[in-house]
């Protein structure tokens, strides 16, 4: 079964999968580890495509190392 992007509790150790979308809970998520300053921009959207992160802990990992400088 897929996981549900909409609904499904997401966690640092959930899998992206080819049905990932940036959902509310995604952004939910994502606030939550990274801080409300969190957004999705073309760049980040781009590596996730091209990167293929293995978790949602990737991600967020990913989403702070771009922004610990003040990008």
């Amino acid at each position: 079964m897929a996981f549900d992007w909409h609904a499904s509790t997401i966690t640092r150790a959930t899998a992206l999968d080819k049905n990932f979308r940036k959902t509310q809970n995604v952004r939910r998520f994502l606030i939550e580890q990274c801080g409300d300053a969190f957004k999705f921009d073309r760049p980040f959207m781009a590596w996730i495509a091209d990167t293929g992160p293995a978790s949602m802990g990737d991600v967020a990992d990913e989403w702070k190392r771009r922004h610990a400088a003040g990008d």
